[in-house]
């Protein structure tokens, strides 16, 4: 432990790996709320979160295990399952009359057309202002889940196919047809 005077302990979230505190002051010192995202290994969170002295507040929240219940069979963490979370927030927040954010992602790593993206572009189709670089986010196709489409397409009912979405085979969906099931569970989002 510490012998010295010159030794300062560090905060328990930052020994931790848990709070960069110098990117959560500049997010603070905006005071905007901010459109917080976080990945876990199979559920994607997003929330409208607002600074107070006394602690965040929770404004508006969702996941995508919450699309499960508007119908979506397929997996909870690719990019179409994160647009649609961002999508369903956007309409959330305007329950809330939230028209602009800032983007927090914490520590996660700034990748372009990564699945946190995908959340945000779903966000700022749904209508919230968050201001971002149009090159990071990704392609209409992948967000739609053309990729998964083409790739079941070419793989055909092989071995390496039952393999590869055998999740999807139990759940007794398709992934030909994610990009149906894509605008479905859109269209109940804005009808919601």
């Amino acid at each position: 432990m510490a012998h010295s005077r010159k030794y300062t302990v560090l905060l328990r979230r930052k020994r931790e790996g848990k709070t960069d505190y110098k990117a959560r002051l500049k997010l603070l010192t905006s005071k905007k709320i901010r459109f917080v995202i976080r990945k876990k290994s199979n559920v994607v969170i997003a929330q409208l979160i607002q600074y107070v002295p006394e602690g965040d507040r929770v404004i508006v929240s969702a996941t995508t295990a919450d699309l499960k219940k508007l119908g979506w069979g397929y997996h909870t963490n690719n990019l179409p399952s994160s647009y649609l979370l961002g999508y369903l927030l956007g309409y959330k927040a305007h329950t809330h009359k939230i028209k602009a954010a800032i983007l927090d992602i914490g520590l996660h790593s700034s990748l372009k057309g990564s699945s946190l993206y995908a959340t945000l572009k779903g966000a700022i189709d749904a209508g919230l202002e968050i201001p971002v670089n149009e090159d990071v986010l990704p392609s209409e196709g992948r967000i739609m889940g053309k990729h998964i489409q083409e790739y079941a397409l070419k793989i055909g009912n092989s071995e390496k196919y039952n393999r590869q979405f055998s999740r999807y085979i139990k759940q007794n969906v398709k992934p030909e047809e994610i990009g149906k099931n894509f605008e479905n569970i859109k269209k109940k989002i804005e009808n919601k």
